[in-house]
């Protein structure tokens, strides 16, 4: 987008134009007609648009064209030239959006100030619109253990490539912050970088999201397609994306271009597409709920997140890198991890991976008491093991128990936490475990477990003697 496009039916003129911007360092492309400039437009958005009012053996003048360029190209700046000027034309342009008019016969000097005032305009319009579709979020990679270093030197070969990645690991491992490393360290990192929740939208509004719409009521709406157009565009759980949907995006993989809802004229995108998902898609194609012709396209280099449970080693420093970020933007205090803390957290199950783990420090910086280090104690489940086994991996205390007695005891933690998780829903509780319901109760009797009412939720506990 930043190249010149010139539209005049005198060619001697859109030539002499185009010779005076090459000599400026501008790079041009010239139209003579209507159905000449469009296709011009439909290849690729110029950087700034130089358009005749009058235009022979055409079906389209220029505020016709000028009005198309507004509706699907707004950020591209227009400048109205003409032999036959005059203010109703003048006022006409400006109204439809033209950065300015001219009149021929036109004067150069005046001509290029005019163009460069309006590239610095389209420039600062990209920044601005850049700035807005941050949405905060970083890309920094925290961690130095064997399992990070891997997946970083993968994500290294991959930065500087155009390829498509396909990011493979359990719910809050972080696939996006990856994803964002390799836009973040790519050439497209001065581009957006669009995020697609699959599971998020629903299925029937999902053409629209991506690929927008054109009515004639509202015009034109950009889907985060044309959004990510000059950056990267991830798909965050792609199995979750309607089967429908996946052969269109297939074929924007193959053409770099699509048709918006209700349109008929072709958007060519330019874009780097990284995906990823939480299941094995082999298997979801073999259940016929994937197809296999996209997931060859997106799997083009496949890269595996690991979980927090396979990173314990970069926990500490993790631990310690939530702190200082809540320090920062919450203001809570900046408090040292003590060492019995630092040995419990790496000794947690983290189903949830770093994003849990995230909540876990967030929660305990909330609650807890003066700036001193944090112990054992002031992490979830230290002081009521029953009523937060769902965060603990094995206690030590089993290791000193005979078989049976650890048994009944990690029974009880287990079905504990199941039952928390699905909100104290018995019946959702034994489909997970694989168990019948009334097999459930008895077990749950024998193991002294019981639920009830707390702070408006049904929680599992065990019975008071």
């Amino acid at each position: 987008m930043t190249d010149i496009l010139v539209v005049d039916d005198e060619r001697d003129i859109r030539e002499l134009i185009c010779d005076i911007l090459q000599d400026e360092g501008f790079a041009t492309r010239m139209a003579g007609t209507s159905d000449e400039a469009m296709a011009e437009l439909n290849k690729a958005a110029p950087g700034l648009m130089i358009l005749d009012i009058w235009l022979k053996d055409s079906n389209m003048d220029g505020i016709d064209i000028l009005g198309h360029v507004k509706r699907d190209n707004p950020q591209v700046p227009v400048v109205i030239i003409s032999g036959h000027g005059n203010i109703e034309i003048a006022v006409a342009a400006i109204k439809q959006g033209a950065y300015d008019f001219i009149e021929k016969p036109f004067n150069i000097d005046q001509l290029m100030v005019v163009i460069r005032r309006a590239m610095e305009t389209s420039r600062l319009r990209r920044e601005n619109s850049a700035l807005r579709k941050q949405d905060g979020k970083t890309a920094e990679m925290i961690g130095s253990g064997v399992a990070f270093r891997t997946m970083k030197s993968q994500l290294d070969k991959v930065t500087k490539s155009n390829g498509r990645v396909m990011l493979r690991g359990g719910p809050g491992s972080g696939k996006e912050i990856a994803a964002r490393y390799i836009h973040a360290e790519s050439n497209r990192a001065d581009g957006p970088f669009v995020t697609v929740s699959s599971a998020a939208v629903q299925p029937d509004h999902m053409e629209e999201v991506l690929f927008g719409r054109e009515t004639p009521e509202r015009g034109v709406e950009q889907g985060l397609l044309e959004q990510a157009h000059g950056g990267v565009i991830y798909f965050d759980e792609v199995a979750d994306m309607p089967l429908g949907t996946q052969s269109k995006i297939l074929r924007v993989l193959v053409d770099q271009s699509f048709n918006r809802v209700g349109g008929t004229a072709k958007v060519r995108v330019d874009l780097r597409v990284i995906s990823s998902t939480t299941r094995d898609l082999k298997a979801e194609i073999a259940e016929g709920r994937f197809r296999e012709e996209l997931y060859h396209r997106l799997n083009v280099v496949p890269i595996d997140v690991p979980s927090l449970e396979d990173r314990r080693d970069d926990i500490p420093e993790l631990a310690r890198h939530f702190i200082e970020t809540f320090n920062r933007e919450q203001g809570l205090s900046m408090r040292e991890i003590g060492e019995d803390a630092v040995a419990m957290l790496q000794t947690m199950r983290w189903p949830g991976n770093v994003r849990q783990l995230r909540n876990v420090i967030e929660r305990v910086l909330i609650l807890g008491d003066g700036n001193g280090p944090i112990t054992a104690d002031d992490l979830p489940g230290a002081s009521d093991p029953a009523g937060e086994g769902d965060e603990i991996a094995l206690s030590a205390s089993l290791t000193t128990l005979p078989l049976r007695e650890a048994r009944e005891l990690f029974e009880r933690q287990y079905l504990m936490a199941q039952i928390n998780r699905f909100g104290g829903n018995i019946s959702r509780t034994a489909s997970f475990v694989g168990m019948e319901r009334s097999a459930l109760h008895r077990k749950l009797k024998s193991l002294g477990v019981v639920t009830t009412s707390k702070a408006g939720a049904r929680v599992a506990q065990v019975e008071d003697e």
